[in-house]
């Protein structure tokens, strides 16, 4: 495809439409992404998430500039809320790193979350390949403001850094058994505000009870982006972690994980979506539909009814493999 071969040369306008027709899952998606695979596995991808309110784009864009004051091409992944009227992103982002647009060394897309509970479109791991394929170093994904459950970012990037500010100290026990788990950095954002302190000990003394495995313990770090204090450490503890998962192979072995975690979840989305197209044709279902509907069988029986029509059942699943 025409387009691959530019963005693999660098045309940045020709990675704009490719992304374009990612979001959009166009047709000619799976082509694309097969094109494109053998480019990958180079960029180093950083995740940026926490509750709303936290600063998380002004941290980006600070933690850009200094990525770029150190040479490295940044391509950011920019989540924000859908918009009610177009479906949209809501270009928040956009606007507070205008300082980026005209450098050649960052490409930014803001995306729409699209009804995804976690924090993430579900297109976003691909856009990040799309940016390690053209040539960044490192790719910074914004989450839209998340909570406990929101986890998303977790399976698409190789370091998580959970953003909060002294005013989540009396929700950290809500979030234990999520968001704050997924971190291998944390940082107080607007450390200036009264309770930072607290908060830092709070979590450091969460992290000490934990129940983690492994060789790396999250820092806990403080900041204030807005002025540009505690970047430089975030990303030398960034750095620290990355280290650590190249010595131990833990780096390849977190990207095989994401690997055979996309090949199952693309075998069920194809499957599911063909079969539920064909189910929804089928005169036998439309029958078992409309008692429901009417109220005549519950859901759960008339399930019950469909699935042990074994003929009808097998039939479904034929054409499901004759149109993959």
């Amino acid at each position: 495809m025409d387009l691959v071969q530019k963005t693999l040369a660098g045309d940045a306008q020709a990675l704009a439409r490719l992304i374009t027709m990612i979001e959009r899952e166009t047709p000619e998606t799976p082509e694309i992404m097969k094109e494109l695979y053998p480019s990958t596995g180079r960029a180093y991808s950083i995740g940026i998430t926490g509750p709303p309110g936290a600063g998380k784009s002004t941290l980006v864009d600070k933690l850009t500039s200094l990525l770029r004051k150190k040479g490295l091409t940044v391509g950011i992944v920019a989540v924000d809320p859908t918009s009610p009227f177009s479906g949209g992103a809501v270009l928040g982002d956009r606007i507070r790193m205008q300082q980026h647009y005209l450098d050649e060394g960052v490409f930014i897309r803001s995306m729409a979350t699209r009804g995804s509970l976690g924090g993430l479109p579900k297109t976003a791991r691909n856009v990040i390949k799309l940016f390690d394929a053209f040539g960044k170093d490192i790719v910074l994904v914004e989450t839209v403001g998340v909570g406990q459950t929101e986890l998303d970012i977790l399976e698409a990037v190789d370091t998580v850094v959970v953003v909060l500010v002294p005013e989540a100290g009396d929700t950290i026990q809500t979030m234990k058994a999520g968001l704050l788990e997924i971190a291998d950095v944390l940082a107080v954002n607007k450390a200036d505000r009264p309770g930072a302190d607290y908060l830092v000990c709070e979590l450091e003394a969460m992290l000490n009870q934990g129940s983690r495995r492994s060789e790396w313990k999250p820092p806990v770090l403080t900041a204030q982006a807005v002025n540009d204090i505690g970047i430089e450490e975030m990303y030398q503890a960034i750095n620290e972690h990355r280290d650590l998962l190249q010595r131990t192979e833990q780096l390849e072995e977190k990207r095989q994980q994401r690997r055979r975690k996309e090949l199952t979840e693309t075998i069920e989305h194809r499957i599911v979506s063909k079969l539920w197209s064909l189910i929804q044709e089928d005169g036998e279902f439309a029958h078992h539909l409309k008692r429901v509907d009417d109220g005549e069988i519950d859901p759960y029986s008339a399930y019950s009814n469909i699935i042990s029509d074994r003929k009808l059942v097998k039939a479904w699943l034929e054409k499901v493999g004759e149109e993959l």
